[in-house]
């Protein structure tokens, strides 16, 4: 019998599907997705059989949660993110969904269009502020909003082999979209535009060779600042190298070399910035949220005065916000679970002290380009310099972080099993008391374990961690 084309399409489409649920990938026993999403060294983790397995799978359990439609698909400038983009569209397609490609654009600009459009999900290929050799897979609903842990799993269960494919009978189709970025842009601008404008100020842009480079320029000029541009053009070989949001040095010379009023620091991804002032000094996003949030508190748009932050927030901030009458609410590390708690508090703002930022008033994500704009726009507003806000804010309790690298996944994801370390850390938070606190854990996005003590003294802070950073390399490096 010779068979339609329609149903030898449907029966070849099923006979590829099947053979999604017959992986043969050598994958590590602890879960792929950490706190954001899917992130380790490219070769090593991270390669093209995972992600075509990854894009299969998460098009299965975004269509089987939202129904047949639309993905759209972003990356960074990384070496890798073409490669690993391509592997994702080819995985979502064969699930029978259609991929919108923006190309290089910010994480937030996904998680924007996603939740603008008809879009059933959205998939950004970025290791954010990590070094170039890394990348990683984040995906978000259909709202915008980083993947549930419940999706992720069943993402991951797939990709296992524990899952069977949906039936379908069509292929999905990629299209290119670059020019949706310029909705994302419009979007950010819009609740400045006749408000007000930065004519008269001069701000100093660190694009990091990443995602910001095309974007963040064109946002403040369009608001008439006088822009100075470092790092600007994409550059998978150097991004996040010695600049960005995790090495200001950069930023703070051109500050002063160029007097310039203030200065944006981006990641890789550009979901986070951080600021620095006229004088040079680094202003984390603790002073952000204080900041912005004053300024919402006194326009009416912060319900219970209340702010969403993390275990890194510093004693500082918190007792300074708590003496005006605010509350801070703390959540885990990772900006899914500052907006998980903003979502279940009904708060607008929320954030963590490495600057990822959400204002729920203008977007569903951490925007460091969003973030930019509106602290620029405070300072306009307010006729002072950044530094004379700082100044009248708070002091911060001194606060240091270290990182130990741990290369063995498994020894680091599980570090509470090491008895000998979490002694080691009861120690420490005996003997300092009421004058301090500990955090240790372990990233979620790089292969470290972080340490961060918090002290009244800046010499109790140092001794404590030196011993923890100690203990740490002891029982989990060797």
């Amino acid at each position: 019998m010779v068979m339609s084309p329609a149903v030898r399409q449907s029966d070849n489409a099923t006979t590829a599907r099947s053979t999604f649920a017959k992986s043969s990938l050598s994958l590590p026993k602890s879960p792929l997705f950490g706190t954001d999403g899917i992130r380790g060294q490219v070769g090593d983790l991270l390669d093209a059989p995972l992600a075509l397995q990854v894009g299969f799978w998460a098009g299965q359990v975004l269509r089987d949660n939202y129904g047949t439609g639309s993905i759209v698909l972003g990356q960074d400038s990384r070496n890798s993110s073409s490669m690993l983009a391509m592997a994702l569209s080819a995985g979502l397609t064969a699930a029978g969904l259609e991929v919108w490609d923006l190309g290089l654009c910010p994480t937030p600009c996904v998680a924007y269009l996603t939740h603008a459009s008809e879009a059933i999900g959205g998939v950004m290929v970025s290791a954010s502020h990590n070094p170039p050799g890394d990348n990683g897979i984040k995906f978000f609903g259909a709202d915008g909003a980083k993947l549930s842990g419940d999706l992720q799993k069943r993402v991951e269960a797939g990709i296992r082999g524990q899952l069977d494919p949906l039936t379908s009978e069509a292929w999905g189709h990629h299209y290119s979209r670059s020019e949706l970025v310029n909705r994302y842009l419009n979007a950010l601008q819009t609740p400045l535009n006749g408000d007000l404008d930065f004519r008269g100020m001069r701000i100093v842009l660190d694009l990091a060779w990443g995602a910001a480079c095309d974007v963040a320029p064109k946002a403040f000029r369009a608001l008439d600042a006088d822009v100075v541009c470092l790092h600007d053009r994409p550059d998978g070989d150097r991004i996040n190298v010695n600049c960005g949001s995790t090495h200001l040095e950069a930023l703070q010379a051109a500050v002063l070399e160029r007097h310039a009023d203030l200065g944006f620091a981006f990641d890789g991804d550009a979901d986070r910035v951080l600021a620095v002032d006229g004088r040079g000094r680094s202003i984390d996003g603790d002073y952000i949220l204080y900041l912005w949030g004053q300024h919402l508190r006194q326009t009416g748009q912060l319900p219970e005065n209340s702010i969403v932050s993390t275990v890194m927030a510093n004693l500082g901030f918190e007792k300074a916000w708590e003496r005006q009458g605010g509350k801070l609410v703390r959540t885990p590390v990772g900006d899914r679970y500052v907006h998980a708690e903003m979502q279940r508090t009904g708060a607008t703002l929320g954030g963590e002290q490495s600057g990822h930022v959400i204002c729920s008033h203008y977007g569903v994500s951490g925007d460091g380009l969003m973030t930019a704009l509106h602290l620029a726009a405070l300072v306009k507003r307010r006729q002072n310099p950044l530094s004379d806000l700082v100044d009248g804010s708070f002091q911060t309790y001194p606060q240091l972080l270290r990182n130990v690298r741990v290369e063995d996944r498994e020894l680091r994801l599980n570090w509470q099993h090491c008895a000998p370390l979490q002694a080691a850390i009861e120690h420490a938070k005996t003997a300092m008391g009421d004058l301090g606190r500990v955090l240790v854990r372990a990233s979620g996005t790089e292969p470290v374990i972080r340490v961060m003590v918090e002290a009244a003294h800046a010499e109790l802070a140092d001794r404590w961690a030196d011993r923890l950073v100690l203990a740490v390399r002891q029982h989990l490096v060797g």
